[in-house]
């Protein structure tokens, strides 16, 4: 931001330009490396083991989302009013100090703050995973396998040794990859585990929460797709229509209409916080009142209900132009008020409420806790791919219609037309997130506090030469 205000003030006119764009790539840099941590690493600062801690964790997500809308007003009203009326130094500079004054806060709980060392890197523990189960694609468990290697413990028929207080459960999905932890001869026989070869339970239901959430992901991409019509094709068409407000005529900038999904957002989450979720958690007794897969359903939903109420709108909107013959006009000011799109961007805005909270929450709850930051990057990929998407689906469009649906003059085309289509697609979109949600396995943790030492000592030659090889890493 430093070198952003000294573009447009310093720095003579023939640097500017590079200065410019260097500072959007550096920025473009910071924002890649802070973002999927800066989530996590707040979240894990509470304490999974207290309850109240816990229950304050589950509504995390609510506040966390609603401070970055906050963050977004400020800039609509506050920055861009100053760009607009005093000058783009007074902006850029502005938010440089912002960012100094948050850094400066941040670092002030440095030594109170809950921290993790480096872990293993995450995409080398897939790729062990994935190794492991093709080499081995031919152990049956029940014939030839030695048992289950647990990382410090095997099970062997229903007996678990060297047991740990939590591990994630054994799940009935994905049941390919079971194969990378069936210990067979060769490793059982071996001095030395190879990890490329022999992976413990926990690192193969790790695996299997994230191919899990894929799926959700995919069908995800859809309400991400109606912000995206929202920063294009709803402040074009706001732009056609009246925009004066009271009676000095203040005319509201096309771009501004944004702020009203904003303020839904910043007005409902506290509401639903702290009145819907206690009332929900009476009826269906969890701690969020309901689930993070239905929380993103109705955000779904109400995704392809937007597109179905702005091609109403749109429609609306035309015809009014046709009564007045002004659809040959592309700059003229149709006879409707601006009012007429507040119905889609109030709807985006519990979009946003409900659909990218929830995945938020899921992304993070259900990633392995080694991935969660990967987890946060997994949420925000999601709204950078569906943008692609959007822009895709876009040219396609226009080379199918030969411009007729999104043509420059928006009176003349058929953007109703293009939002019908969005709509039938969100719907259907539903159908299979619906069907996917069904299938998903949440999550889940067994804890293990029990052995008998008699069986142990069956088995303890191969315990202590397991134990061993962990002791050396």
């Amino acid at each position: 931001m430093v070198l952003l205000t000294l573009s447009v003030s310093v720095i003579g006119m023939h640097s500017r330009k590079l200065v410019f764009f260097v500072s959007i790539y550096i920025l473009a840099i910071g924002e890649g490396g802070h973002k999927p941590c800066v989530q996590t690493f707040a979240a894990d600062q509470f304490d999974e083991t207290s309850p109240k801690e816990r229950m304050a964790k589950n509504s995390f997500f609510n506040w966390w989302y609603l401070g970055l809308i906050t963050g977004v007003v400020s800039a609509f009203v506050v920055v861009i009013y100053l760009q607009d009326n005093v000058g783009w130094t007074v902006g850029f500079g502005l938010l440089a100090v912002a960012i100094a004054m948050s850094f400066g806060i941040f670092l002030i709980g440095t030594k109170k703050y809950k921290k993790q060392g480096p872990l293993e890197s995450p995409f080398t523990m897939v790729a062990q995973v994935l190794v492991a189960a093709v080499r081995k694609r031919h152990v049956d468990e029940m014939r030839n396998g030695k048992g289950v290697y647990y990382g410090n413990k095997i099970l062997h028929g229903d007996l678990i040794l060297e047991a740990q207080t939590r591990e994630l459960a054994r799940t009935k999905y994905f049941r390919f990859l079971d194969k990378a932890m069936i210990i067979d001869e060769k490793d059982a026989s071996s001095n030395n585990r190879n990890p490329w070869r022999l992976c413990s339970l926990n690192q193969v239901e790790e695996i299997k929460l994230v191919l899990g959430l894929i799926p959700i992901w995919l069908t995800c991409l859809y309400f991400n797709l109606a912000p995206a019509q929202m920063s294009t094709f709803f402040t074009k068409q706001g732009s056609t229509m009246i925009r004066s407000l009271g009676p000095h005529h203040f005319t509201i900038p096309p771009a501004s209409l944004q702020c009203f999904s904003c303020f839904v957002v910043i007005v409902f989450i506290p509401i639903y916080d702290r009145f819907l979720v206690p009332l929900l958690r009476k009826f269906t007794g969890k701690p969020t009142g309901i689930t993070m897969l239905q929380r993103i359903g109705i955000g779904l939903f109400l995704s392809a209900l937007t597109m179905l109420v702005a091609a109403l709108v749109e429609s609306k909107r035309v015809g009014v132009g046709s009564d007045y013959n002004l659809l040959d006009n592309p700059k003229a000011i149709l006879p409707i008020r601006v009012w007429w799109l507040l119905p889609q961007y109030i709807l985006i805005g519990f979009v946003d409420a409900f659909s990218i909270v929830g995945l938020q929450h899921l992304c993070y709850d259900q990633m392995p806790e080694a991935m969660r930051s990967l987890g946060a990057a997994f949420y925000i990929s999601n709204a950078g791919v569906a943008n692609f998407i959007s822009s895709a689906l876009i040219s396609i469009v226009e080379a199918a219609s030969k411009k007729k649906w999104l043509g420059n003059n928006l009176n003349r085309s058929h953007l109703d037309y293009y939002y019908f289509m969005l709509a039938g697609i969100g719907f259907l979109n539903l159908v299979v997130y619906v069907v996917v949600a069904k299938r998903y396995v949440y999550k889940k943790v067994e804890e293990f506090d029990e052995r008998k030492e008699e069986d142990m000592r069956d088995f303890n030659g191969r315990t202590n030469h397991l134990d061993e090889e962990n002791a050396l890493g």
